[in-house]
């Protein structure tokens, strides 16, 4: 195996981490975001406001682009099998 080949693969798990952990990343952000908003107007400082709301929209998240991220993570693995099977020739 060459390391162009090992630079490939590696560029492309990564690319796939970065693709599937977006979503909940990024709503994990903007509801923390507007939880802060809301507790610096509000002045509450109750820590479990926080937590609560994004590992619910996190979940939420995952139900709604769980099928994508499935697609996503079987077209990486049968990709790297297949490379894996012609490795061997």
């Amino acid at each position: 195996m060459s390391p162009e080949t090992v630079v490939h693969i590696g560029k492309k798990a990564v690319e796939t981490i970065l693709l599937t952990s977006a979503p909940m990343l990024i709503i994990a952000l903007v509801v923390g975001l507007v939880i802060s908003i809301f507790q610096a107007a509000t002045q509450i400082n109750e820590q479990t406001m926080t937590f609560v709301p994004k590992i619910v929209a996190v979940f939420v998240t995952l139900l709604i682009f769980g099928p994508w991220i499935m697609d996503l993570l079987v077209t990486f693995t049968s990709g790297i099998i297949v490379q894996i099977a012609t490795i061997g020739r």
